[in-house]
C-alpha cells in the first residue's frame, strides 16, 4: 500500500494546475494514456487557453456567485503571466480569445513542468474509494491500493465520451453525501427533424455572422448550417441556455437594417427581382431558401413598405425550434454537476467530507465558448491546490 498526502484523480487542465500548487506528496492518477488530452486537441490544436474578458458573468451555475472567489484570486492575467514565463508565444484571435501561436502541447508541457514534484500515474483506473481512520483508501485496477489525506476529484464531465469521459466524479460526490445537479450537454450543435431539417440540409456549409437568442440571452457570432441542423460559435453558445421545447431566434443581419436596405434598393432599382435583392444581403443559397420559405416573388417595386417591413422582420427574427442537440458526443462541456452548495467557494473542499475537493468541469460551473472553461480549470485548480498546501503548515 502506498501513502500520499494528496491524490488528484484526473490529469486534465484543473488536475495538473492543482498538482502544481498542492505541494509535496502528491499523486496524479488518470486512466488516459497521456496527460492533458483535452488540452492537446482544443482550439484546433492550439489551445484557447483563456479569455481576456473572463469574469463571473461568463459562467452558468445554479449559484452565479460561486465562481467569483476562485476567479478573482487566480485571474486570466495570472495565467497569461505563467504562459509568458515559459516563453510560449500567443495571440488574441477574436472576442478576447487567446491561443498559442504554436501548439497546445506547449501548454501541457508547461503544466507538467509546473507540477514536476507530483508523481503521475497514467493508464490507471480507480475501482473503489472509501474513507476511514481519517484517510481515503483507493483501490486501483492495477498495483497496490493507495491512501491519502486529501482527495481531489478532477475527472471532468460527460462530454466527448470517446476520450474516456464518464460520470465518475458525480458518483464520488453522491457517495459522500453531496448533491449533483442535472447534467446535460453544453456548447453543442443543435439538430432538427422533419420538414425543417429537409430545408436546412440544402444549406449545409453556409456560414454567416448572426445574432442567436434564447430566453433573453443573445450571442453575436458566426452561424453554420450543417446536414443535421445548426452549429457555429453562436449556436454553441446559445445551446447552453436552450432546453428541449424552446425556440431560438436568429437575426440573419445583426449589423444592418434590412428594411432600410431593401427600401433603398427599391428606390434605386425597383425592377430588380426581390430574390436577387435578397441575395445582395445574404449568402446565395440562404437567400434562395429564404425566398422560398417566405413565398417571395416579383420585383422590388411590387413590394409595398409593409411587405418589406414584414420581410425585414422575418430576416431579423427567424424563429426555429430545435428537436435536440448532438449530445455528449460532440459537446465541448457538461452543464451542471456537483452542486456548489456542498463546496467551499474559496477552497473547493466538500462541506460534508473534509479533505475531499472537486475542481474543474465536474463542478456545476460552466463557461462560455472561448477559453472561459479553461480559465475555470486554472482558477479552481489553483484554489484547491493552494488550500491543500496551506493546510500542511
Amino acid at each position: 500500500m502506498s501513502d500520499y498526502r494528496t491524490v488528484i484523480l484526473g490529469a486534465g487542465a484543473a488536475g495538473l494546475m492543482c498538482a502544481a500548487h498542492a505541494g509535496p506528496g502528491t499523486l496524479v492518477i488518470d486512466h488516459a494514456r497521456a496527460p492533458g488530452e483535452k488540452i492537446r486537441i482544443s482550439g484546433g490544436g492550439r489551445c484557447n487557453f483563456t479569455n481576456l474578458h473572463a469574469g463571473p458573468g461568463n459562467f452558468l451555475s445554479g449559484n452565479p456567485h460561486f465562481a467569483k472567489s476562485a476567479l478573482a484570486r487566480y485571474t486570466q492575467r495570472d495565467f497569461i503571466d505563467l504562459v509568458n514565463r515559459h516563453g510560449i508565444a500567443w495571440h488574441e484571435k477574436t472576442l478576447g480569445q487567446l491561443f498559442c501561436d504554436g501548439s497546445a502541447k506547449q501548454i501541457v508541457a508547461m503544466l507538467l513542468a509546473e507540477a514536476a514534484q507530483a508523481e503521475l500515474r497514467l493508464q490507471t483506473a480507480v475501482t473503489g474509494i472509501a474513507h476511514r481512520d481519517g484517510r481515503f483508501h483507493l483501490t486501483l485496477d492495477q498495483g497496490a491500493p493507495v491512501t491519502c489525506e486529501n482527495l481531489v476529484i478532477s475527472t471532468g464531465g460527460k462530454s466527448i465520451p470517446k476520450m474516456g469521459a464518464t460520470g465518475f466524479g458525480y458518483q464520488v460526490a453522491r457517495q459522500f453525501g453531496m448533491e449533483v445537479t442535472e447534467t446535460r450537454p453544453g456548447l453543442v450543435p443543435l439538430t432538427f427533424t422533419g420538414d425543417t431539417l429537409e430545408g436546412l440540409k440544402g444549406l449545409a456549409g453556409v456560414a454567416l455572422p448572426a445574432r442567436v437568442s434564447c430566453k433573453g440571452t443573445s450571442f453575436d457570432e458566426a452561424l453554420l448550417f450543417t446536414h443535421r441542423g445548426l452549429s457555429g460559435p453562436a449556436i454553441l453558445q446559445i445551446s447552453s441556455y436552450w432546453r428541449e421545447g424552446d425556440a431560438i431566434a436568429i437575426d440573419l443581419l445583426p449589423d444592418r437594417d434590412a428594411y432600410r436596405a431593401l427600401r433603398a434598393r427599391r428606390a434605386e432599382a425597383g425592377r430588380k427581382s426581390i430574390v436577387t435583392a435578397l441575395g445582395e444581403l445574404l449568402p446565395g443559397r440562404l437567400a434562395a431558401y429564404t425566398a422560398e420559405r417566405l413565398g417571395l416573388a416579383g420585383n422590388l417595386a411590387d413590394h409595398s413598405d409593409s411587405r418589406l417591413r414584414a420581410l425585414s422582420d422575418a430576416l431579423h427574427g427567424w424563429r426555429l425550434t430545435p428537436a435536440g442537440s448532438e449530445g455528449y458526443r460532440t459537446a465541448e462541456v457538461t452543464l451542471g454537476g456537483v452542486d456548489t452548495g456542498g463546496l467551499n467557494a474559496r477552497t473547493m473542499e466538500s462541506r460534508t467530507q473534509p479533505g475531499l475537493y472537486f475542481i474543474g468541469e465536474v463542478v456545476d460551473v460552466t463557461g462560455w465558448l472561448g477559453g472561459y472553461n479553461f480559465q475555470w480549470a486554472w482558477s479552481s485548480g489553483h484554489a484547491a491546490g493552494t488550500a491543500i498546501a496551506a493546510s500542511s503548515g
